[in-house]
C-alpha cells in the first residue's frame, strides 16, 4: 500500500469538498469487512486512506473513532466469539464447571477439546491482530496526526480493538450463566499444564501462543504493565494451583518413596517448571513458580525429609554423599544459613561424639589389666614383641584415633556433599569442639596420643607421613579448650621420653614444640624448650666431667662411666617418676651405693660445685639407669657367655649384690632393703623383673611365686641362659600410663592452684593498664585474655579478684554507681 506525502496531504487538506460521512463510512465499513472476511486484495488501500483522512479532516474524527469501535465490538460479539463458543465441548464444560470435573471425562477427551479451543482462540486472536494492523494503517491519519486519538486522550483505534477483543471475548460467557472465557481459558491451560506434570504430551507452542495474548492485554485502556491479564487472570490461579499440586507431590513422596528418590524428583520438579516457564508460559514467572516449588517441596517439607528413616542419619551411615549433596543443595536454595540441615549435622556429629566418649570412659572405669604376665604368658610373647599396653591407655589411643577419624569423615563430607560450605565448616568445628571438650580426659588422652607416636607411631614412616601425623595432633590440641591441662601432662610425658630415651626422634620432637609455639604462642612452650635445652647442657656437661676424670689421670679400664642429665627442678614435672601417693622425699630416699660408685657421684658433686657455686644438685635416683655387662656360666650352650644388660639404678644395685657372693648363698628381701635402703615398693618391682620374669631372670627367688613377700630369698642364677648379647630390663609398672583417680586428683589441684595464679596475673596485668575498671567489665576483660589457656570458672576469678583485695593489689571503689575496682601500685 502506498500512501501520499504528509506535506501533499495537508496542501490538498485547504481546499477539500464536502464530505457526506454516512457515504464515507459506508464505503469505509464495507471495506473493513472485507479486511476481516479475508478479502482484502481487491481494495484500494489508497483511496480507503484518503477516505478516513477527509473526515478527519471535516472534524468528523470523533463520530469515525466511535463507529470503527462499534463495528469491531459487533464483530467480535457476533463472529468471533460464536466460533471461539462452539469449541466449549462437554468435556471444557465439565472442567470448567469444577475440579471434580477433570475426573468425569479421560485425559485423551479433554486434551483434545481443550487444543482445539486453545486453536481457536489463537487464529482468532491472530486474525483479529493482523486485520487490525491493516485498519490502523487505512486511519493513520486520525492516530498518528495528533488529529483525534491524542488530542482527546483516547487510546490508539488498535489499543481500542485490542480491549474489545478482551471485553468482547475474554470477558464474555460461553452461555447465560455460564463460565466467563478468560476462567475457561485460564482451566484449559492449566489442565494442560497438569497433564504435562503428569508426564502427558502436550501442545507447548499452542498454549505459549495463548499465554502471549494474556501478555498483550490489559485490564483497562490506560495498558499498565502491572496489569497485565496474564498478571491479572492467569498467573494467580497458576501459582495457586501449582502450590496445592505440589504439597499434595510432597506429602505423597514422603509416604512413598527414600530421602534419595525425594531430593532427585524435587530438583526435577523445579529443574521441570522453570523450562516449562520458558517453553509454555512466560519466563515472567519462572522465579514466582521455583519460589512455590521450593516452599512445598523444600522449605515445609525440609524437617520431615531429613528425619526420614532413609534421611542425613541414613545418608551419612552408608556413605550416601550423592543423595546427601542434593539435600544440601535443595536447602541452599531457600535457607542460605542451612538451618534444618546444619542442625542434624551438628546432632549427629554430638551423637557419634559421645557414643565415642562413652566407650572411652567404661573402658577407663574398666579394673586395669595386669601389670605382670604368668610364665605361661611371658614363654608365650615373641622376641623382640613391643612391651603390653595397658587396656586404659589402649582406650586413650583409640578415643584419639576415633575423633580424629570422625572429623576426617565430616571433613570429606563437608567437601564432596557439601560444597566447602563455610556455614557447615564452622558448625562442624564448633561440634568437633564440642565432642572434644565434653570427654574429662581429653587433655590427658591428646597428651598420651602424641607420646606413643613420639614413641612408636613415628618409626619407619616418611616426612611427609610424620607431618601429617604432627598435624593431627595439633588439629585436636586447636579445639581443646584446657589447654593449660594438656600442658601439664604433655610435659610429663616429654620428660619421660627425654629421660628414658624414649623419643624416635629429637628433631620430631622439636618440630612438634615449633608447631605448638606457632598455634598456642612462646609462654605455652617456654618450659617445654628448656626441657631440651637442660637435655643439651647435660651433653656438655657429661663430656666435661670425662675430660676432668682425664686430666686427673683416673683414667680406669674398670671404672664406672657416668652420663649425667641435670634438671632444672622449676622446669621439670619429676613428680612424672613417681607412683600416686608417693611424696617428694620417698621419690628421692638416700641410698646406699657401693664404693665405685660413691666415688664418682661424690666427684661429679664436686666438679659441678667448682663449675657453678651456689648451685644445689638433688640425685634423683628413681629416675636413672643403668648399663652392665654381666656373665653367667651356662649361658650359651653350657659355656660361658657376657652379656650387655640394661636396668633401673635400683636393678644394678640389687645385682651388684651377688657379686660377692657364692651361688648358693642367698639374700632375703629384708636383707636387699637393709643393703640398699630402697623403698620397699620398688624393690618388690625390681625383684620381679630380676627374679620373676623368665627373659631377665638373672636371680631365682624362693619360694617361686608371681608376688614378692616379706621372708622371701634370692639366689644367683648360674643358670641363666639367652642367646640374646644385650637384654633390657623392663622394671614392671608401677600404675597405668593413663592416670588413676588419686593422681587425676592431684593433677586437677596443682593445676587449679596453677590456674588461680594465672588469674591473678591477668587480672594484676589488667588493672595495671586500665587503672580503674567495673567488675562486669573486669570479669569479661579476664576471660577474654585467659580464653586461649583455659575457660576460667567466674567464681574463681572473683575468688582471686577478693584474694587480691586482701593483699592489697586492688581496692574497690565506694562511691562508683557500679561495683568497680581501682588498682594499687
Amino acid at each position: 500500500m502506498v500512501l501520499p506525502r504528509r506535506k501533499a496531504n495537508r496542501m490538498q487538506g485547504l481546499n477539500v469538498p464536502d464530505v457526506d460521512f454516512e457515504t464515507t463510512w459506508g464505503v469505509l465499513e464495507k471495506a473493513f469487512l472485507e479486511i476481516h472476511t479475508k478479502n482484502a486484495s481487491a481494495l484500494s488501500f489508497e483511496e480507503l486512506y484518503r477516505n478516513a483522512y477527509k473526515i478527519v479532516l471535516k472534524k468528523k474524527g470523533e463520530e469515525l473513532y466511535h463507529k470503527v469501535a462499534d463495528f469491531e465490538a459487533r464483530w467480535l460479539s457476533s463472529e468471533v466469539r460464536t466460533k471461539i463458543v462452539a469449541t466449549i465441548t462437554p468435556p471444557l464444560q465439565l472442567l470448567t464447571e469444577g475440579n471434580g470435573g477433570r475426573l468425569l471425562s479421560s485425559t485423551a477427551e479433554r486434551r483434545t477439546a481443550g487444543e482445539n479451543f486453545l486453536r481457536t482462540l489463537k487464529q482468532s486472536w491472530e486474525d483479529h491482530g493482523v486485520c487490525m494492523g491493516m485498519l490502523t494503517d487505512v486511519l493513520m491519519y486520525m492516530v498518528k496526526d495528533r488529529v483525534y486519538c491524542t488530542d482527546h486522550r483516547q487510546p490508539s483505534i488498535f489499543a481500542k480493538a485490542m480491549g474489545l477483543f478482551r471485553d468482547q471475548i475474554l470477558r464474555s460467557f460461553d452461555r447465560p450463566n455460564g463460565t466467563m472465557l478468560a476462567e475457561c481459558l485460564t482451566k484449559v491451560i492449566l489442565d494442560q499444564i497438569q497433564m504435562d506434570r503428569d508426564g502427558e504430551k502436550i501442545d507447548q507452542h499452542l498454549i505459549k501462543a495463548n499465554v502471549y495474548m494474556l501478555e498483550g492485554l490489559y485490564q483497562s485502556d490506560q495498558e499498565v504493565e502491572e496489569e497485565k491479564l496474564y498478571l491479572k487472570m492467569f498467573e494467580p490461579y497458576f501459582l495457586e494451583t501449582s502450590a496445592a499440586f505440589y504439597r499434595e507431590e510432597g506429602e505423597r513422596l514422603l509416604k512413598e518413596s527414600d530421602a534419595g528418590t525425594y531430593c532427585k524428583e524435587a530438583k526435577r520438579r523445579i529443574d521441570e517448571e522453570s523450562d516449562r516457564c520458558r517453553s509454555t508460559i512466560s519466563e515472567a514467572t519462572t522465579s514466582k513458580i521455583q519460589r512455590v516449588v521450593e516452599d512445598e517441596l523444600i522449605r515445609h517439607k525440609m524437617k520431615g525429609l531429613i528425619e526420614m528413616d532413609s534421611g542425613v542419619q541414613y545418608m551419612i551411615d552408608n556413605d550416601k554423599l550423592y543423595e546427601l549433596g542434593l539435600v544440601f543443595e535443595l536447602e541452599a536454595r531457600v535457607d542460605p544459613r542451612k538451618g534444618e540441615l546444619t542442625k542434624a549435622i551438628v546432632k549427629i556429629v554430638q551423637d557419634m561424639g559421645l557414643a565415642i566418649n562413652r566407650t572411652a570412659e567404661v573402658t577407663s572405669a574398666a579394673p586395669p589389666t595386669a601389670a605382670a604376665q604368668d610364665d605361661a604368658g611371658e614363654e608365650k610373647q615373641k622376641a623382640g614383641a613391643a612391651r603390653q599396653i595397658n587396656q586404659q591407655t589402649v582406650a586413650a589411643l583409640k578415643w584419639v584415633e576415633d575423633v580424629l577419624a570422625l572429623k576426617e569423615r565430616f571433613d570429606s563430607i563437608w567437601k564432596v556433599a557439601f560444597n566447602s560450605d563455610q556455614t557447615i565448616s564452622t558448625a562442624l568445628t564448633r561440634s568437633i569442639a564440642d565432642v572434644i571438650n565434653a570427654f574429662g580426659r581429653s587433655s590427658e588422652y591428646i597428651s598420651l596420643f602424641i607420646d606413643e607416636n613420639m614413641k612408636k607411631g613415628i618409626r619407619d614412616k616418611t616426612e611427609i607421613e610424620v607431618d601429617a601425623t604432627l598435624e593431627q595432633a595439633i588439629m585436636t590440641l586447636r579445639y581443646l579448650q584446657d589447654k593449660d591441662i594438656f600442658e601439664t601432662y604433655y610435659k610429663k610425658h616429654l620428660c619421660k621420653r627425654l629421660l628414658l630415651k624414649k623419643s624416635q626422634s629429637i628433631d620430631v620432637e622439636k618440630q612438634m614444640i615449633s608447631k605448638m609455639k606457632m598455634e598456642l604462642g612462646n609462654s605455652f612452650t617456654l618450659k617445654l624448650e628448656a626441657m631440651f635445652k637442660d637435655m643439651t647442657l647435660s651433653e656438655d656437661l657429661t663430656g666435661g666431667y670425662r675430660a676432668h676424670v682425664t686430666r686427673l689421670g683416673q683414667a680406669d679400664a674398670k671404672r664406672v662411666e657416668l652420663s649425667i642429665n641435670v634438671l632444672t627442678s622449676m622446669t621439670w614435672p619429676l613428680e612424672a617418676f613417681r607412683g600416686a601417693g608417693e611424696d617428694e622425699r620417698e621419690g628421692r630416699s638416700n641410698l646406699i651405693f657401693p664404693g665405685s660408685i660413691e666415688r664418682i657421684k661424690t666427684g661429679f658433686e664436686r666438679f659441678y660445685a667448682e663449675k657453678y657455686s651456689g648451685r644445689k644438685l638433688t640425685w634423683q635416683t628413681n629416675m636413672g639407669d643403668a648399663d652392665m655387662k654381666a656373665t653367667f656360666p651356662k649361658s650359651r650352650n653350657g659355656r660361658p657367655m657376657t652379656h650387655d644388660i640394661n636396668c633401673s639404678t635400683y636393678g644394678m644395685l640389687i645385682l651388684l649384690l651377688f657379686n660377692d657372693l657364692r651361688a648358693d648363698q642367698p639374700l632375703s628381701l629384708e636383707e636387699i632393703q637393709t643393703k640398699t635402703n630402697i623403698r620397699e615398693s620398688d624393690l618388690k618391682r625390681n625383684l620381679q623383673s630380676l627374679a620373676v620374669a623368665p627373659k631377665t631372670r638373672f636371680l631365682v627367688k624362693e619360694p617361686m611365686s608371681r608376688e614378692i613377700k616379706a621372708g622371701d630369698k634370692f639366689y644367683y642364677n648360674d643358670n641363666f641362659s639367652s642367646k640374646i648379647i644385650k637384654i633390657k630390663v623392663g622394671v614392671v609398672s608401677a600404675g597405668n600410663k593413663v592416670e588413676g583417680d588419686k593422681e587425676r586428683k592431684e593433677t586437677e589441684k596443682k593445676n587449679n592452684d596453677s590456674r588461680g595464679f594465672a588469674i591473678e596475673a591477668a587480672v594484676v596485668r589488667i588493672m595495671k593498664q586500665r587503672k580503674d575498671l567495673s567488675h562486669a567489665q573486669l570479669i569479661t576483660e579476664t576471660l577474654t585474655v585467659l580464653s586461649s589457656q583455659f575457660k576460667p570458672d567466674v567464681n574463681m576469678i572473683k575468688k582471686r579478684i577478693e584474694s587480691l583485695i586482701e593483699r592489697e593489689y586492688l581496692e574497690r571503689i565506694e562511691d562508683a554507681p557500679v561495683p568497680s575496682y581501682k588498682y594499687l601500685a
